[in-house]
C-alpha cells in the first residue's frame, strides 16, 4: 500500500487538502465581475456522510449564492473555485501553506472565469487544477 500523494507505476494519486472552506461559509470574492462577499452553499463532487458538512479546500469547485456586490448579481447562483483558505494545509514536499482570507473566483458552469483579473495571491493547487486561472493571476503562491 503506498502513502498518499505517493507515484505508484506512474500514476499520481491526488493529495489529500485540508478543508477549510465549508457550506455556510462566508467568502471573499477575488475577482473583478462585481460581487464581493459570497456565501457557500455546496461543494461540486463532495461525497460525505449523513449529517457531516461537506468542505472544500484549495482548488476546489463550490457553489455559491453572492450575499454583497452589484445588484444584478447579488441573490444570484454562481460556482466558485477557492483559490485562498485560511485553515493550514500541508504540500506534499512537506511545506505548510495558510492566508489571511478564504477567497474564490467566480467561474461560468462551463468553467470560463467570469472576471478578468484575479487580486491577491492565488495558490499554487488551484493553478494546476484550472489553467484557464493563469492567465488570470498576478502572484501564485
Amino acid at each position: 500500500m503506498a502513502k498518499r500523494g505517493a507515484k505508484v507505476s506512474g500514476v499520481s494519486y491526488r493529495f489529500h487538502k485540508t478543508p477549510g472552506v465549508f457550506i455556510e461559509s462566508l467568502v471573499r470574492v477575488t475577482d473583478n465581475s462585481g460581487a464581493r462577499v459570497a456565501r457557500v452553499i455546496g461543494v461540486k463532487g463532495a461525497k460525505t456522510v449523513r449529517r457531516r458538512i461537506p468542505g472544500a479546500a484549495v482548488g476546489d469547485v463550490v457553489i455559491v449564492s453572492v450575499r454583497e456586490g452589484k445588484p444584478e448579481l447579488r441573490k444570484q447562483i454562481f460556482h466558485g473555485i477557492v483559490v485562498r483558505q485560511r485553515r493550514p494545509y500541508r504540500r506534499p514536499d512537506g511545506t505548510w501553506i495558510a492566508f489571511e482570507d478564504n477567497a474564490i473566483v467566480l467561474i461560468t458552469p462551463e468553467g470560463d472565469p467570469k472576471g478578468s483579473e484575479v487580486h491577491g495571491p492565488v495558490a499554487k493547487e488551484a493553478v494546476e487544477r484550472h489553467p484557464k486561472l493563469a492567465t488570470m493571476v498576478t502572484m501564485v503562491v
